[in-house]
C-alpha cells in the first residue's frame, strides 16, 4: 500500500508540473504575443509620423514652387523679412522693391525686342494662302500679347516714378499700407486689399 501511495503522489506531482509548464508555456506566448502588439502599434505609429513628415515636407515644397513661379523666384529674389522696429517703406524697403521692378521691366523688354526680331526674320510671302493665314494669327497672337506687356511696362515706369517720388507703397484710396507681402506678389500694387476686394465689386455689380 505504501508503495502504491507514493507511486501515486509521484504521478500527481507529475501531472502538477505538467499543467503548471502548459500554464507558464501559455503565458510566456500571452506575453509574446503582447509584444508583437505592441511592436505593431509602434510600428504603425512611426509610419503615420513619417507620412505627416512627408506631407509637411510635400506642403513646402509646394510653397516653394508657389513662390519659384512668381516674380521673386523668377530674378532671384528672396522675400524681404522686415525687422519689428523697422519702419515701411524706408530706404532698404524702397531699393528692394525698386530691383524688382527694374528686372521686370528688362525682362518685358527683351520680350518686346524678341518679338520683333522673330516677326522681321519670319516674316515671308508663303504662295499658300493657308501658310500666310497661319503666321498671320501666329504674329496677331504675339502682337496682343506684346501690346499687353507694352501696357504693363508703362505701369511699372510710374510704380518706379511713383517709388522715386515716396508714394510707393501706400494705398491711393485709403491711404493705409498696402503691405509688403502684396506688393512682392504684385509690385505694381495701388490699393490695399480691402479697397481692390472693394472695386471688384463694384466692377461686377456694373458688369
Amino acid at each position: 500500500m505504501p508503495a502504491k501511495k507514493k507511486a501515486a503522489a509521484k504521478k500527481k506531482a507529475t501531472v502538477k508540473k505538467k499543467v503548471a509548464l502548459k500554464k507558464n508555456v501559455a503565458v510566456k506566448k500571452k506575453a509574446v504575443a503582447k509584444k508583437k502588439v505592441a511592436v505593431k502599434k509602434k510600428a504603425v505609429a512611426k509610419k503615420k509620423v513619417v507620412a505627416k513628415k512627408k506631407a509637411a515636407t510635400k506642403k513646402k515644397a509646394t510653397a516653394a514652387q508657389a513662390n519659384d513661379s512668381s516674380l521673386l523666384g523668377t530674378f532671384g529674389f528672396a522675400p524681404y523679412e522686415p525687422t519689428k522696429k523697422e519702419e515701411y517703406m524706408n530706404e532698404a524697403q524702397e531699393e528692394h522693391f525698386r530691383a524688382i521692378l527694374s528686372a521686370w521691366k528688362a525682362s518685358l523688354m527683351e520680350e518686346v525686342d524678341r518679338t520683333v526680331h522673330h516677326m522681321q526674320d519670319d516674316a515671308a510671302n508663303f504662295p499658300d494662302p493657308n501658310d500666310r493665314a497661319s503666321q498671320e494669327s501666329e504674329f496677331s497672337l504675339e502682337l496682343r500679347t506684346r501690346d499687353r506687356e507694352r501696357k504693363l511696362i508703362k505701369k511699372i515706369t510710374s510704380t518706379l516714378d511713383r517709388l522715386d517720388a515716396g508714394d510707393y507703397g501706400w494705398c491711393d484710396s485709403c491711404g493705409v499700407e498696402i503691405g509688403i507681402r502684396r506688393l512682392e506678389a504684385r509690385p505694381t500694387a495701388d490699393l490695399c486689399v480691402d479697397c481692390k476686394t472693394l472695386e471688384e465689386i463694384k466692377e461686377k455689380q456694373m458688369a
